[in-house]
């Protein structure tokens, strides 16, 4: 009998475990539609004229009437993260090789003590800086941060070597809110950087700001939410 019921109990654990894998596929593998930047001139480099694009995201705490939330793949997935943060409009994002990227951020969101102070500096754009409200840094306190935009390249990767991490500041906890909850006076920050050969990769948030996993489970690890593929086309 004990034997038995071993058996069952192992039985019903693999049962668990493999919905759970289903659950946590469900949530990863949702992968909305592209924002493609825009090509907008030209910019000088250290290796000549390239032509230079923009696009623009903006971190959210939650959804509102006025900006809905990412697709849910499933009702399961809706229900989990039903009030998470995410990036918008979309978190696929498209971007030309051998080109200048800038993009335009503007975080409405609140943050904290990021773990590893190592995401709460600038890595991977031109000059090694960010503009931030209208001035150049190249870190900010990891007290201080609201998210991350990490772009890094798949495990083992036979790609060019691309790593971009840009560190979004927090909104005051008492900052003024407009009547969906987010800041009137958003945190504006814009990154350029150059890109290389083709490839694609993925980005991610690095600042804690989910749930399970020392809260990086969650919409940390959610395409559509704070997380996504970055892709260099020829």
């Amino acid at each position: 009998m004990k034997r038995v019921l071993v058996t069952i109990a192992c039985i019903v654990l693999g049962i668990a475990v493999v919905a759970g894998v289903g659950a946590v596929a469900a949530i990863s593998g949702e992968e909305p539609k592209a924002i493609v930047a825009k090509q907008v001139g030209t910019m000088q480099t250290p290796d000549g004229e390239k032509p230079h694009y923009e696009l623009h995201l903006d971190v959210y705490p939650n959804s509102s009437a006025a900006v809905p939330p990412p697709r849910a793949g499933s009702p399961i997935q809706a229900d989990l993260l039903s009030g998470q943060p995410f990036y918008h409009p979309s978190t696929s994002i498209q971007v030309p090789a051998n080109s200048v990227v800038t993009i335009h951020f503007t975080q409405y969101d609140s943050g904290g003590q990021i773990y590893n102070p190592y995401f709460a500096k600038v890595h991977g754009t031109m000059d090694g800086t960010m503009t931030w409200n209208g001035k150049k840094v190249s870190e900010i306190k990891p007290s201080e941060v609201g998210h991350t935009f990490t772009v890094h390249q798949y495990p083992e990767s036979t790609q060019p070597y691309l790593f971009l991490s840009v560190p979004l500041p927090m909104n005051a906890g008492n900052a003024k809110t407009n009547s969906d909850g987010y800041p009137v006076d958003p945190q504006k920050i814009s990154v350029t950087f150059v890109t290389g050969e083709a490839g694609t990769y993925v980005w991610n948030c690095e600042f804690p700001c989910g749930d399970l996993y020392q809260e990086f489970g969650g919409p940390m690890q959610a395409r559509g939410w704070m997380a996504g593929t970055f892709e260099v086309v020829a």
